[in-house]
């Protein structure tokens, strides 16, 4: 049965817009429909057909849309945005223009475009009219619905001509439901209790502070740290965030620092040392999610950020501002259900060495992953019971891990499972030769820079040069690290993206409960979801989030033997779900 589609070109002006009836090859059929309420005529003809939208941006339509969409929401879009990068990759284009202008230039042989950067607005003034800014970058005196069309039909045929149509429509297909998920969230929102998050910043920082003065727990801190390194210093009082002062006060006390990098601090002894790593952590509570960040962010109990699909280049999301994929655990508290609702809270473990041995397909990786603990099992096979080294090596497989104690971790991981190991080789080789890699679905990695290339065809060049210690063999082997990951953290969000788009479908086929309330996909985090839903329904979503993940499975890796877990909880909040022990905040740049 053929797909039914429909092109969406939103008025700048008012509530209304038109719509282009599309044939399965995204060519027109009959004439565009002008309707005064777009998000009535949305709602309406979702409830009617489902057809699959067709839009500029998700962001930019359906972000604007959902305040004022009554009835089910749209089930499947096509975001040209998000697909053009997609394919430009796939077409050794990588890196140009994204934008429905920067498009419909290139099919008519027209300057192209820049791309405006991401939130940006064209005046204050726009901010008050409901579709504002236009950031299409179409030429002026373009009809928007109509290059709209043309875009979209050759992004159908640059699909069809890709080496794997299949997988490619997939990757398409999961990117545009990120759009819709994302622009949900942001609307939704996670929720969040204002009264337990004040009583946990008052428990750490102290009380709220007036006129920008450091909160007293933090001042005190930052005393105790000072006179712990011998008191003022060049006769002014220590800033604990200047790493260039707390290295030089370090210095006088005979310890030679580089960096103040928490993984430093933590080996070293000295009074000073839990001190300053105590300053960070409250610091950077402060600063990313204390008083000012609350007032930013969080509006009616809800935090709602601004995602960015595929903000990173393996496909991974990113946030504008709020720091959404950056909640620390000692904040979870405050992630509480509403009244009579419950957070079902699911994350994949170990997902990124699954992927690897689903990949692969190497029959002892797939082995030692059958059990449940992968870690555990490669232990078992080739590291006499040790789970710490096993899972020490594999990380420095996958990351590029080569020296010391890794690097002979590596060496018995290639030994024992030649496939999974010559698969993230092979990647790497690649890279190092200037080459680039994709995921399952095909998302390929950005290219070498120009300086890079010249680099390296230089140091090539020169007879007899010794490679081993310059610059241009340091640049090639960080490639061969980039190229070597990304296959693993590129497919491992292709993954992620087919769980959440037959997660969001599932949540939508759930009856809903009595007062007419359903289940909302409120939070993702690279392989982790949370799920706000009324407390009768917490069984149905559970089974929906395994449902999901198997299907995921099955769409990106195909028939392989290789289980992607999932640990779901259902929980009143995300600290009851999560606890506080099972993942470590990231280190911070200093």
């Amino acid at each position: 049965m053929a797909e039914r589609r429909v092109a969406v070109a939103a008025d700048q002006d008012g509530p209304g817009g038109r719509l282009q009836p599309l044939a399965e090859d995204g060519s027109p059929l009959g004439e565009p429909v002008r309707v005064r309420d777009l998000a009535a005529a949305l709602a309406e003809q979702e409830a009617a057909e489902s057809p699959r939208w067709v839009w500029a941006a998700t962001d930019e339509v359906y972000g604007r849309l959902l305040p004022r969409l009554p009835g089910s929401r749209p089930a499947r879009c096509h975001d040209v945005k998000l697909v053009e990068p997609l394919l430009l990759g796939q077409e050794d284009r990588y890196g140009r223009p994204r934008s429905l202008g920067a498009a419909w230039a290139r099919l008519n042989g027209l300057p192209v475009p820049p791309d405006l950067p991401e939130g940006s607005a064209a005046s204050d003034a726009d901010q008050d009219t409901l579709f504002a800014p236009d950031r299409s970058r179409l030429p002026p005196g373009t009809d928007p619905l109509r290059a709209l069309v043309a875009v979209h039909a050759e992004q159908l045929r640059r699909i069809a001509a890709t080496a794997e149509p299949g997988r490619t429509r997939l990757l398409c297909a999961a990117e545009s439901a990120g759009g819709l998920i994302a622009a949900e969230m942001a609307f939704d929102g996670l929720p969040w209790s204002t009264q337990v998050h004040d009583e946990l910043l008052y428990d750490l920082l102290g009380s709220r502070p007036r006129g920008g003065a450091q909160p007293a727990k933090l001042a005190a801190l930052s005393y105790e740290l000072q006179q712990a390194l011998g008191g003022q210093h060049q006769g002014r009082a220590l800033n604990p965030d200047s790493p260039g002062q707390v290295i030089r006060a370090f210095a006088e006390q005979g310890i030679s620092l580089t960096t103040t990098r928490n993984w430093v601090l933590r080996d070293l002894d000295h009074p000073a040392a839990p001190l300053l790593l105590r300053y960070k952590e409250l610091s950077r509570i402060h600063a990313a999610h204390g008083w000012a960040w609350r007032e930013a962010w969080v509006r009616d109990g809800r935090f709602r950020p601004e995602y960015v699909v595929g903000g990173v280049v393996s496909g991974r999301w990113a946030s504008r501002g709020g720091g959404a994929l950056q909640i620390p655990r000692i904040l979870r508290g405050a992630v509480v259900a509403d009244p009579g609702w419950r957070l079902v809270v699911a994350d994949a473990g170990q997902l990124e060495p699954r992927v690897l041995a689903a990949m692969s397909g190497d029959p002892g990786m797939i082995r030692a992953g059958a059990a449940g603990d992968l870690y555990a099992g490669l232990a078992a096979e080739a590291f006499q019971g040790d789970r710490g080294r096993a899972k020490l090596g594999l990380l420095g497989a996958m990351y590029g891990g080569t020296s010391g104690e890794t690097g002979q971790l590596v060496a018995v991981l290639k030994r024992r499972f030649p496939q999974a190991m010559g698969l993230v080789e092979a990647a790497a080789r690649t890279g190092e030769a200037g080459g680039v890699v994709r995921s399952q679905l095909g998302r390929v990695c950005p290219p070498p820079s120009a300086h890079w290339l010249d680099l390296t065809e230089g140091a090539a060049q020169q007879d007899g040069a010794d490679a081993g210690d310059d610059s241009a063999a340091r640049d090639t082997r960080s490639r061969g690290r980039f190229t070597r990951n990304f296959v693993i953290q590129a497919s491992a969000a292709d993954w992620a993206l087919a769980l959440i788009a037959g997660l969001r479908r599932r949540l939508a086929a759930i009856p809903v409960a009595t007062d007419g309330d359903r289940p909302r996909l409120v939070f993702f985090q690279h392989d982790e979801v949370i799920v706000h839903t009324p407390a009768q329904l917490a069984d149905a979503v559970r089974a929906a989030v395994a449902d999901a993940g198997e299907e995921a499975r099955r769409l990106v890796f195909g028939d392989t033997p290789v289980q992607f877990p999932l640990d779901t909880h259902v929980a009143s909040s995300y600290l009851d779900a999560k606890g506080g022990s099972d993942d470590e905040d990231e280190d911070q740049d200093d």
